[in-house]
Parts: structure tokens; sequence; C-alpha cells
């Protein structure tokens, strides 16, 4: 055998790797967003001339982070009202105080206002008709930094735009890991993938005021901040729909909280937070996603010192593109 070819052979967990990505993505170019939905399913639509306030009420009472918003003078989708823009609403009181005794008259539809204000990005307005192939939804997220994306249809009589409902990057996993038996070949270790986030992380301690980490998520446009102790060990995870349950009365001195008391405000159903090892393979991840409500993973050490996180952005992106351009029929499986 020449170098040439040992070089080209390929090998069973690298072969098994490929195949494995490879079904995923067949799998979610065949499949609709509307496969993705459960049988029922309850769907809260704001429209933009509601208050902010009210709009935190009512997520809050039903236990959601986001809804779709919708423009009742043009009869048209408005975007997708999430965490952040409340994140932003803070920002804006942070940087204005003596605006807080407005702050309960804004309604959804000056939240832009509010944005080009702190110099931040717009709503997210970025949909897809749910007949469209799964995958290109998937796309569509990654392409726009979304974790979520609302389903947009054409009413037939009407003609006029409807929302479906909204998916989410946790529910499509969650779809690929209960269907596609071939997650299992993903076995090679988040060390070999470059797979998560590793390099300057940021970081919380429980006497961190709350204001400081709302900033880091702003910032650098993130979803969590793990807490530390002293050691540098992970003993819990800051999450921006923490936010939500400081303000939901629209008090907004609770900014001034530490860490350690914002987190004392979670409701008793919080699920905690998940931990794995850079030799945790992917397919035990896909199996913890199958089984619980992950949002994303704290990669730690031995000692359970912080190493890195792992996002389900990391794992969408890695399975959609990852030797994209290799799938064809011509390799021998």
């Amino acid at each position: 055998m020449t170098s040439s070819t040992t070089e080209k052979q390929e090998s069973a967990v690298d072969k098994d790797q490929r195949i494995g990505l490879k079904r995923i993505r067949d799998f979610l170019k065949v499949r609709t967003s509307y496969d993705v939905l459960p049988l029922s399913f309850r769907l809260i639509i704001f429209d933009t001339a509601l208050l902010v306030k009210n709009s935190l009420s009512i997520l809050v009472q039903n236990g959601i982070v986001s809804a779709p918003l919708w423009d009742s003078k043009t009869s048209t989708f408005a975007g997708l009202l999430t965490t952040f823009d409340f994140i932003n609403l803070i920002q804006y009181y942070w940087q204005n105080p003596d605006a807080v005794s407005r702050v309960d008259q804004f309604r959804l539809n000056s939240l832009r206002d509010i944005e080009r204000a702190i110099g931040v990005s717009p709503i997210e307005t970025v949909s897809i008709n749910p007949l469209r192939p799964l995958y290109e939804a998937c796309r569509r997220m990654l392409e726009s930094r979304s974790r979520r994306i609302p389903l947009v249809d054409v009413d037939d009589e009407t003609k006029r735009a409807m929302v479906v409902s909204v998916v989410t990057q946790y529910r499509i996993l969650k779809f690929v890991a209960v269907n596609v038996y071939e997650t299992q070949l993903l076995r090679k270790p988040l060390s070999e993938l470059n797979l998560g986030t590793y390099k300057n992380l940021q970081t919380a301690k429980m006497d961190t005021p709350v204001i400081e980490v709302i900033h880091q998520l702003v910032n650098l446009h993130i979803s969590s901040v793990p807490i530390l102790n002293s050691d540098g060990v992970v003993i819990n995870v800051f999450e921006a729909v923490d936010v939500i349950t400081l303000i939901k009365g629209g008090v907004y001195d609770d900014l001034n909280l530490t860490v350690g008391e914002a987190i004392q405000k979670r409701s008793d159903d919080f699920p905690g937070i998940y931990t794995c090892s850079v030799d945790d393979r992917l397919d035990t991840i896909f199996d913890t996603i199958r089984k619980s409500r992950v949002h994303r993973l704290v990669v730690i050490d031995e000692d359970n010192r912080l190493v890195g996180v792992l996002t389900l952005s990391d794992i969408l992106e890695y399975i959609l593109l990852e030797g994209e351009g290799e799938d064809d029929d011509t390799k021998p499986e």
C-alpha cells in the first residue's frame, strides 16, 4: 500500500461520523417545519400596540419567553419578541434613568426606537413558510443568529400572512435525536470536533451585580454566563431568561441585586444546568437532548472547573455545515 493510499484511507470512526451527519441532513431536507410541531399546541401572538409591561406579564403567566408580533394596522407579521428585547429595554433605562417614569407607557411598536437609541440589533424578523424543508429553516436561523424561527403561512382565501407557530433550535434537535437513528454514529469526542467556545469566556460570581452580567449578554450577544466560585468551579449559570423574572412586575430596582440573589427568584421548575466534558461524544449529547430540555451544556474538567460552553447553535451549525460539500452518493458506505 502506497503512502498516498494510506493518507486517503478513512478510519471507521471518521466514516461513521460522515455517514451520521449526512443522514441527519438528508432527514432535515425531506421534513418540513410542520413535522416538528406537536399534535396540540398553544400560540400567543402580540399586537404591536400592546404595552410592553402587559406583554411581559402575559409571557410570565404562560411560562414562555418569546412571542410573534402582529401589526393589526397592516395585517402583517412584525417580528418576534424575545428576551433580548426586554434586555434592550433595561439597557435603555440604565442609560436614561430619567425615562423610568415612561417605561410603563412603552408599547411594543416603540421597541425599534429604543434599539436605535442604544445602537443594538433590531427585532428579529426572520421567518419561514412551514411547508419549506426543515433544513432551510435551520440554515435561516444560523444566518440570522436566531435561536427560534416563526412559521408564517399564507391563507388560501384571504391571501394574507398568518403566523402558525414558532420552532426553536431545541425542538428541531430533539426531533432529530428522536427520529434519526444514525445520531448514534457520531462517536467523535468534542475535543476532536472544535465544537463550542473555549476562549474569552464570560463568567460571573455570586456577588456580581446583575446589571454587569446583562451588559455582557448584550455586548457579546450571548444567552448565558457561567457562575463560578473563587476556585473557578462552575456552580450555576445566569441565563438571559432570568431577566424576565426580575422585571416581571415592572420593577427595575431588582437589577441592583447580585447574581446570587437573582437566581433565588427562579421558579421551582427550573431544570438546572447540564454539563459535559471534552471527552463526551455527540451521540451521548444527542441522547441528553432527547431525554431532557437542554439549551446549552457547560463544559467542565474532572474538578468541575470551567473549560467551555457548548450551545445548541454550535451543534446545529456543526450538523448542517461539517462536511456538507462532501455529501454525495459516490462514497462507499
